[in-house]
């Protein structure tokens, strides 16, 4: 599979930035899409959570304590398409951030340790 972020770029902290990923070449069947970031000398670190699968998960979100209420992930299965709308942006949010798929089903909460597959990431630069 492959993901290509974009939407990624500099913005005044308060500001809005809305990322966009598609995915193409799948061979498996997702079961959720997110997005992880990694800051200068910081590991990655989990953001967000959407849920591609069926049942009572189906369309389910979760998200990192730092971005809630902030930060909005959806998706667009026609298009094999996840977003990240950001808003409210600190200059803690400062990082590349990534795209990421998951083939294999976890509780939501638990893609907070990782996902199977990340594409290159979109810088996001929020000034003070």
């Amino acid at each position: 599979v492959q993901l290509q972020a974009s939407g990624g770029g500099l913005v005044q902290a308060g500001g809005s930035l809305r990322l966009s990923c598609a995915a193409s070449g799948r061979t498996f069947s997702t079961n959720a899409m997110g997005w992880f970031r990694q800051a200068p000398g910081k590991e990655r670190e989990f953001v967000a959570v959407i849920s591609w699968s069926g049942g009572s998960t189906y369309g389910s979100t979760y998200y990192a304590d730092p971005v809630k209420g902030r930060f909005t992930i959806s998706r667009d299965n026609a298009k094999n398409a996840v977003y990240l709308q950001m808003r409210s942006l600190k200059p803690e949010d400062t990082a590349v951030y990534y795209c990421a798929e998951a083939s294999s089903w976890l509780p939501l909460d638990q893609y907070y340790y990782g996902m199977d597959y990340y594409g290159k990431g979109t810088q996001v630069t929020v000034s003070s």
